[in-house]
């Protein structure tokens, strides 16, 4: 039998790791400058948890979650999303004790049982920010500012921002119903899923990515025809300080987020570039959540991003050089190999990447591997060398090489890098 990885999950390899390091890293900057902090809730929740936020009529729910019972008979879900744990994690530690508005992020794996496409697995990776604790509309510029200049430090482009707004429960219950009417009456040019969301959860039809259901719903009514008053100013509001701070937008009123627990503001961004799928980020408002999870009223905004959707993007725009050893020690004999182990293990506790070669091979082969490592340098120390106290240094890129004092090796190469 040929083991390999379970369809929908995706190894990781070497030359990858790279561009997620890079996000990884980007993230964190432009996290901390905006000053949210980081939150690291298990990977694991009671499924009700999620059956509570998400909806039960949500294909989520329904469908795709990972869900075992443990031998007490409780019900345990591999988290589909980042929201509600970390909803969950505000409310059982009392974060708004600490301070009455908290930013936080996450960075982490999700899973869900749905059909794998480009950029997208049934273990996938996000990362996600929530500001919890603030009602007003720069809580919501802020967190797409936020968003806008994480993109623009990886360098992703082509995107566009698609905003609007599902007003609040009261006001959307007008609009759920005038919407259930439309869809009944187009319920023949709908999608077997969508024929049952017009019914359960018409919103989710919005979401659907069928030709048909999107011809269906591109005529159908408008949410912004139905928020109240303050709602309306609320999202007036929003896009002034999009404005502000020279965020480009577009008003989508067909953009629905179909989870239950959505108000008011949601977002998009969107590429040209993924398909059907082209969201490579969405978020929205979800004021009643932590209320309905056993909580405070408190309000929340956040976001969610796939790190896979990005990393293709990335990927195809140009990736990013692979990076290489800063310099490759060649030993040549015994005494030679047992002063390169030393002073490479040196140079590495200095932070320099260093590579050796392990099996006592000649010269024209060591210098083979370290051309396939792509190192910047390499040193090239026999007995000869020992015995004068001089190495020959040689630059790969330019084919030349030098001599240099062995004493001077360790200072060298921590004071001037390569």
């Amino acid at each position: 039998m040929d083991f390999t990885t379970i369809k929908g999950f995706k190894d990781i390899l070497p030359w990858e790791t790279g561009t997620w390091q890079r996000l990884d890293r980007v993230g964190r900057s432009i996290f901390r400058s905006f000053g949210f902090q980081e939150i690291m809730p298990p990977l694991m929740e009671m499924t009700e948890l999620f059956s509570r936020s998400i909806g039960e009529d949500t294909d989520i729910v329904s469908k795709e979650m990972y869900t075992l019972t443990d031998s007490r008979g409780k019900g345990m879900t591999l988290r589909p999303e980042a929201t509600a744990s970390l909803v969950r994690a505000y409310i059982q530690h009392r974060l708004y004790e600490k301070n009455p508005i908290q930013k936080l992020f996450l960075i982490g794996p999700m899973f869900r049982h749905e059909r794998p496409q480009k950029g997208r697995f049934r273990q996938f990776h996000q990362i996600d920010a929530e500001i919890l604790g603030d009602p007003g509309p720069r809580s919501d510029a802020e967190i797409i500012v936020l968003a806008m200049a994480l993109f623009e430090a990886v360098g992703l482009t082509g995107l566009s921002l698609q905003i609007n707004s599902l007003g609040n429960p009261d006001c959307r219950s007008a609009f759920r119903e005038e919407l259930r009417k439309y869809l009944v009456q187009k319920i023949t040019f709908l999608c077997t899923d969508c024929q049952r969301r017009a019914d359960t959860n018409p919103l989710r039809v919005f979401d659907c990515k069928v030709e048909g259901c999107g011809e269906v719903v591109s005529n159908a009514p408008s949410i912004l025809d139905y928020i109240c008053e303050d709602c309306t100013t609320h999202f007036k509001s929003v896009q002034e300080y999009l404005q502000i701070s020279g965020i480009p937008f577009s008003v989508n009123h067909r953009l629905v987020r179909g989870l239950d627990y959505y108000t008011r503001t949601t977002f998009e961004i969107q590429t040209d570039r993924l398909g059907a799928q082209n969201a490579v980020l969405g978020g929205g408002r979800y004021d009643g959540l932590s209320k309905q999870l056993g909580g405070p009223d408190h309000p929340a905004i956040g976001f969610a991003l796939g790190i896979e959707r990005l990393v293709t993007l990335l990927d195809e725009q140009g990736s990013q050089a692979a990076p290489v050893p800063d310099l490759f020690i060649a030993g040549l004999g015994p005494e030679a190999e047992k002063k390169v182990f030393r002073w490479a293990n040196d140079l590495r506790r200095a932070g320099l990447w260093v590579e050796i070669d392990y099996s006592s091979k000649g010269l024209k082969a060591q210098l083979k591997r370290a051309d396939r490592l792509g190192a910047r340098k390499v040193l090239i120390v026999g007995d000869n060398e020992l015995a004068s106290g001089k190495g020959i240094l040689r630059d790969m890129a330019a084919k030349a090489q030098t001599e240099m004092a062995l004493d001077d090796l360790l200072s060298y190469f921590k004071n001037k890098g390569q």
